[in-house]
């Protein structure tokens, strides 16, 4: 039986291995169960505090109760009336009061525990194994950062203090029921039955159905998410077409998924309106009888029946974010199953013992049985400077990555100083070896924050003189308030070329040892690329640099050159050998002549 048969016969979603994975209930349980326990102080005062203004409410069917048997047995004076009144009111304004403040308490809970959800997520997040996060795709992180937080975020901000506001109120408003007559208040119950059977019924499917709508909609992110990044490649291949058309096609699944929660709903919802429908008018025709056999009172039965209208509210409310928490759960998994993703490394407590980078046999597969890289062999001598070349595709970018320890070979080993890049914790790690690569991100605040993000000791003189090193200084001191300029998403927008110049600049205030530069001026043109680079030099003398490009003048100016092709280092030397030996860095390197 298939993985997908097997899911549909367990009644189990079906998920895409590639994605990030889903928490199982129990893990969302022990999960939720560690946050109520980490904030248990806060929980039992706003249980208490609701249970207080709970009641405080029963206080006015009890009195209403009792003014019916008065006026019943026509004993009521105008003073029992006036008192019965006046502690009606103040009952009325004690709950009111209570309720504010156990509202406020209950808002304050819930934004405790949503921050320490998120606090706790964005740890676990930014700690992925970037080949984890390649592999699944941005769309499944970007909707479980914003998507499914937000519909978290809802549930706790709103739902958790709404639940337990119901919950106390449904179970002392039951309890005040049977103390006021027993007899009559067993036709409140009588639609648990229905209750129960209904709530069988959906409980089991809504996981399912919640788990693919939020699966649909992360996969809208996706293709929204490439469609905006690639916009202008797809505008010169014409493709325009097919990505609407993709984009329509994850909008009708995420309407197909929202179609099956929507069916589960139409059952919850009026099977839950039935059993409440149906207490009230129990309660009314066997009260009336219990009043005529003698067993209760008319005032018995009023109070019974005004606890039974006010128990409507509360439940309707616990239905609605039973719905709720069902979306909440799914969202939950999601979330705390980023954290479940397997580590690539497990540090140690070793020390390199000396700078040299080197590699041995290594092989990469980004799918099992699909080798990029080949058994390369490569030894980087300190203070050097290494280009790699290669047509597009030959697994340049990749054996970057191997010797900046972002991931971890699939074979053979890549070490510092006799000791394996994966046993390095991140932190030593990347004072060790640093990579730079085209891609490039400017975080919202100022620029001075977003160059403190790699060295936050460093001063003001410290920033001004990385901005330096990588010519960005003179164009900063012209933003209105210099490096203190608010940047990114609504502040002064910056070019593509001087974010590229700003991650350059994060670099030389991070100050590794040996630097690997994928790509890290194609931003550029050529002649500020250029210029660029040769700033660079002083920076970057007495340090191991491998710098990956397309551009050869990058190689000529190299003490080796590597020629990467399908995965394998076909060629590495000094550029005037290699030119000489007449290979395939010559025939590069004539092809670039030409242009």
């Amino acid at each position: 039986m298939t993985t997908e048969a097997q899911a549909k016969e367990s009644n189990a979603p079906v998920v895409d291995p590639n994605l990030l994975p889903i928490a199982d209930g129990k893990s969302v349980r022990t999960y939720s169960l560690g946050l109520v326990k980490d904030n248990r102080s806060a929980l039992i005062k706003v249980v208490v505090m609701h249970a207080f203004a709970a009641i405080a409410g029963l206080a006015g069917p009890v009195i209403i109760g009792r003014l019916v048997d008065a006026v019943t047995a026509q004993s009521a004076t105008t003073t029992y009336v006036n008192l019965s009144v006046a502690i009606l009111v103040a009952a009325i304004a004690c709950q009111s009061l209570i309720t504010r403040f156990a509202r406020r308490l209950s808002m304050v809970f819930g934004e405790n525990v949503f921050a320490q959800l998120r606090e706790n997520f964005l740890d676990t997040a930014v700690g992925l194994p970037l080949s984890v996060v390649e592999r699944s795709g941005t769309g499944d992180l970007v909707s479980r950062t914003t998507h499914d937080i937000n519909r978290v975020q809802h549930t706790v901000r709103f739902g958790v203090p709404q639940i337990l506001v119901s919950a106390a109120t449904v179970i002392i408003t039951l309890i005040a029921s049977f103390l006021t007559s027993p007899l009559v208040a067993l036709a409140v119950v009588a639609g648990l039955p229905l209750l129960y059977f209904v709530g069988r019924w959906y409980l089991p499917r809504a996981p399912k159905a919640y788990i693919e709508e939020s699966a649909a909609y992360a996969q809208i992110y996706a293709d929204v998410t490439e469609s905006v990044e690639g916009s202008r490649t797809i505008e010169s291949l014409s493709l325009t077409a097919a990505r609407r058309e993709l984009v329509e096609n994850g909008i009708d699944r995420a309407m197909a998924a929202e179609r099956r929660t929507l069916n589960l709903r139409t059952v919850l919802i009026p099977g839950m309106d039935l059993s409440f429908a149906i207490a009230p008018i129990l309660v009314l025709l066997w009260g009336a009888f219990m009043v005529s056999q003698g067993h209760a009172s008319v005032g018995a039965v009023t109070t019974v029946l005004l606890y039974t209208t006010m128990l409507v509210g509360p439940i309707w409310d616990l239905v609605f974010w039973l719905d709720e928490s069902q979306v909440a759960a799914t969202s939950m998994a999601r979330i705390i199953g980023v954290g479940q993703v397997e580590t690539d490394r497990v540090a140690r407590d070793v020390e390199p013992e000396h700078e040299t980078i080197s590699g041995s046999g290594i092989e990469y597969a980004y799918r099992e049985g699909h080798n990029v890289l080949h058994g390369i062999d490569i030894e980087l001598t300190p203070g050097e400077r290494l280009a790699v070349v290669g047509p597009s595709g030959a697994g340049k970018s990749t054996l970057g990555r191997m010797l900046a320890g972002i991931h971890p070979p699939t074979g053979g080993s890549v070490t510092v100083g006799n000791v394996p890049l994966i046993d390095l914790p991140l932190e030593d790690l990347r004072g060790h070896v640093a990579l730079v690569t085209q891609e490039h991100h400017v975080f919202v605040g100022t620029l001075a924050q977003n160059l403190l993000l790699a060295s936050p000791d460093a001063t003001e003189a410290d920033l001004r003189r990385a901005l330096g090193a990588v010519g960005a200084l003179e164009w900063a001191d012209k933003l209105p308030e210099g490096v203190h300029t608010e940047v990114g998403s609504g502040g002064h927008t910056l070019t593509p070329a001087q974010a590229q110049q700003i991650a350059l600049a994060r670099l030389v205030l991070l100050d590794p040892h040996t630097l690997i530069l994928d790509e890290a001026t194609s931003l550029l043109d050529p002649r500020a690329a250029r210029d660029l680079e040769k700033s660079l030099n002083a920076v970057l003398s007495g340090r191991t640099v491998v710098a990956i490009a397309h551009r050869l003048h990058t190689a000529h100016d190299a003490d080796r050159v590597a020629v990467v092709t399908a995965g394998q280092i076909s060629e590495i030397g000094p550029h005037d050998e290699l030119v000489a030996n007449g290979g395939d860095y010559a025939d590069l390197w004539h092809s670039w002549q030409q242009k």
